[in-house]
C-alpha cells in the first residue's frame, strides 16, 4: 500500500435520504451513492432494535464528525461498511495492510 492510499480508501457519507421502510439513499463525498436496504443488512437487535420501526429509520441523520450516518439512540453504520454496500465493493483488509507496512 503506497502511502496515502489508506487514507483515500475512507469516504464520508455527505448527504443520506429515506425512500421509505428501511431503505436509505447515501451519497459519499467522492460522488458515490445508492441505495441501502438496511432490512436486508442489519439485525434489528440490541442498538439497531428500534430501526424495525421505518418511522425511526427515517430519522436518519449524516454524523459528520464520524463520517457516516446515524440515528437519535446513537446507533450507527461503521462508513467503511456503508461504503462497501453502496458502492459493492469489498470492505478493505485494513489488518493485512498493516502488517505489510511495518512499523
Amino acid at each position: 500500500m503506497t502511502p496515502g492510499s489508506f487514507q483515500s480508501m475512507l469516504h464520508d457519507v455527505v448527504a443520506a435520504e429515506h425512500l421509505g421502510g428501511h431503505r436509505l439513499r447515501v451519497r459519499f463525498d467522492d460522488g458515490t451513492q445508492g441505495e441501502v436496504d438496511l432490512a436486508r443488512r442489519i439485525p434489528f437487535e440490541g442498538v439497531f432494535a428500534p430501526l424495525a420501526d421505518p418511522a425511526y429509520v427515517a430519522r436518519v441523520r449524516v454524523d459528520r464528525d464520524a463520517g457516516t450516518i446515524s440515528w437519535p439512540n446513537d446507533a450507527d453504520i461503521d462508513p467503511v461498511v456503508l461504503y462497501s454496500w453502496v458502492s459493492g465493493r469489498p470492505i478493505p483488509d485494513f489488518g493485512a495492510d498493516a502488517v505489510a507496512e511495518g512499523p
